[in-house]
């Protein structure tokens, strides 16, 4: 198995939620847990206000916002959970 296989790709809506937490929480003054699929948000360091700022950024830079979606969707639990959501929803 040559090194390329073993090596996880990362989507460009998953880079660019990963930005997003990363510098909200420089901004935020909030200590980040390392993000990986099975970390809990609650557990994230971020707090609500983070959240509504990365929700309104990740708006702006992939032009959707599921929460606002006609389709009910629930909070994600895990950041895995995030991303997947903006995955679904993203064009």
């Amino acid at each position: 198995m040559s090194v390329k296989t073993m090596v996880k790709t990362t989507t460009p809506v998953k880079t660019t939620i990963i930005a997003q937490f990363q510098q909200v929480a420089r901004e935020q003054d909030r200590m980040l847990a390392p993000l990986s699929d099975d970390l809990k948000l609650i557990q994230s360091g971020l707090d609500s206000l983070s959240f509504a700022i990365i929700v309104a950024r990740l708006e702006d830079s992939l032009g959707v916002d599921p929460f606002n979606e006609a389709e009910a969707v629930e909070f994600p639990v895990t950041f895995g959970d995030f991303v997947r959501l903006y995955e679904r929803f993203a064009k």
